[in-house]
């Protein structure tokens, strides 16, 4: 599959497939198993890719969608992500839900669902309260049995 490929009729399969590398990196390193893409729509360049670094960082908000939501701002020079998707292979925390919709950023894809820290299909709901000013195109669940698979993997080995 190229990185503008699909799954199930979803454009953009390849951008989760290259998350859920990074997610794969992040385990390695001890982090849990996230990983963020963000995507310029229009040219379908990648600007930015993390992983999870809060252990490493000793950084609580060193989740994977505020590093790539980060390092997109400072690759296009701009604080608003209104041209750009952002993948991630879990449901994004409220914190990071939040730093979404200050960031304006058009797609939010994420893999798997997250019923006890989610915060935009679970939780919270940032994206569904009257104070958020921007809503985001949401898709869930792309990905979201290899995604599940890997957390689940992950947290047995830890228990």
């Amino acid at each position: 599959m190229d990185e503008r490929g699909s799954r199930q009729g979803f454009p953009g399969g390849g951008f989760m497939t290259r998350a859920l590398a990074l997610a794969r990196a992040s385990a390695a390193a001890g982090e849990v198993p996230v990983g963020a893409v963000v995507v310029h729509a229009p040219s379908g360049r990648v600007l930015a890719e993390a992983g999870n670094r809060v252990e490493a960082d000793r950084d609580p908000t060193a989740h994977a969608e505020m590093l790539a939501i980060r390092q997109a701002a400072r690759a296009l020079d701009e604080p608003r992500l209104t041209e750009c998707d952002l993948y991630v292979t879990l449901e994004p925390c409220a914190m990071c839900a939040q730093a979404i919709a200050h960031a304006r950023i058009r797609r939010l894809v994420f893999g798997a669902y997250d019923p006890k820290g989610g915060g935009v299909e679970h939780g919270a709901r940032v994206f569904d309260q009257p104070t958020c000013h921007h809503h985001p195109e949401v898709v869930g669940g792309v990905e979201e049995t290899r995604a599940g698979e890997m957390l689940r993997a992950f947290f047995a080995d830890r228990r």
